[in-house]
């Protein structure tokens, strides 16, 4: 109590509720494309866009579409690209939430001969969870897997007080276990459908890579929007 005393003093008032400590952020960044030339073995390549906010209800949904994505060793991307192809060591979906705005996106570590195909891989995985076509038990595994790492998360002091850091830095209601748990089974395949149509189509994609060769990079984007590319040249 002392230190939350001293903390109001020095920041001021404590905010109302309600209101927001941040500024919201004006305009959002459209898509962009960058290539850092370097001679590595692989080339490093992310696909990412604009996401959902860590006050947004969906945000349930979107931790189970990364996990069914690419979050964890029996997720899609990880079995399509890594077990069943041998084509990459790392790759793995990502998702995040701040204030007012997020993030989404994959991420691949592959050789040269194989990026196109890795790249097409992803776009292909994204559209079928769009299409709302998941596997038998696919989402009910992901539900199970998350809310266990949520439990065993409770038994770290360090990740109980980020949990709590989270929800004060960025103004939002901190939810109950019991609550959290509550919005993880109450997801269904139509609401995941809903956020990779929205939050991941090809012309939202913004991509980053790191490899030796520019235009094998280029090349390999446009698989996933030629769009970008094409703006990224004009």
């Amino acid at each position: 109590m002392a230190l939350l005393q001293k903390s109001e003093r020095r920041s001021g008032a404590p905010a109302r509720a309600g209101t927001r400590v941040r500024r919201p952020l004006a305009t959002l960044p459209g898509p962009g494309l960058r290539f850092q030339r370097k001679d590595t073995e692989q080339f490093h390549l992310c696909l990412g866009a604009t996401g959902i906010s860590r006050s947004d209800r969906r945000r349930f949904a979107a931790s189970l579409l990364d996990a069914i994505l690419g979050g964890s060793a029996s997720s899609r991307l990880f079995q399509e690209i890594r077990e069943k192809r041998g084509m990459a060591y790392a790759v793995y979906s990502f998702a995040a939430q701040y204030t007012d705005t997020g993030v989404i996106g994959v991420y691949v570590g592959t050789r040269e001969e194989n990026l196109e195909a890795c790249i097409e891989i992803c776009v292909e995985q994204i559209g079928e969870i769009a299409a709302g076509r998941l596997r038998k038990g696919e989402l009910e595994r992901a539900k199970e897997s998350l809310k266990g790492r949520i439990v065993l998360a409770l038994e770290s002091t360090s990740s109980r007080m980020s949990r709590l850091g989270k929800s004060l830095v960025t103004d939002t209601e901190l939810l109950t276990v019991e609550r959290v748990m509550a919005e993880i089974d109450a997801a269904d395949t139509g609401e995941l459908a809903e956020l990779a149509t929205v939050l991941l189509p090809p012309e939202r994609l913004a991509a980053a890579g790191v490899g030796p060769d520019e235009t094998r990079f280029r090349t390999a984007v446009g698989r996933a929007s030629e769009k970008l590319v094409g703006q990224a040249a004009a």
